[in-house]
């Protein structure tokens, strides 16, 4: 299979910026919600969907979510 020029282009940029921050990902996150705030664009914070519940029994065992410990967006 041939590699997009695009997706090899885009995954170079990637690995410049991962780098940058020693592949530290709440270094940046902080660095991407600096951005973010000089910018002066304002993001948007969606509230989470509500699902119906699932009756006793009927459902594998749900795991944590993945943003638990995880620092709070200011």
């Amino acid at each position: 299979m041939a590699i997009d020029s695009v997706v090899a282009e885009v995954r170079q940029a990637r690995e410049a910026y991962a780098k940058q921050f020693n592949y530290d990902v709440y270094a940046m996150w902080r660095d991407l919600k600096e951005r973010q705030h000089k910018s002066g664009r304002k993001g948007i914070s969606l509230s989470p969907k509500r699902i119906e519940p699932v009756a006793l029994g009927t459902s594998t065992q749900r795991r944590e979510p993945p943003n638990k410990g995880m620092e709070p967006t200011p």
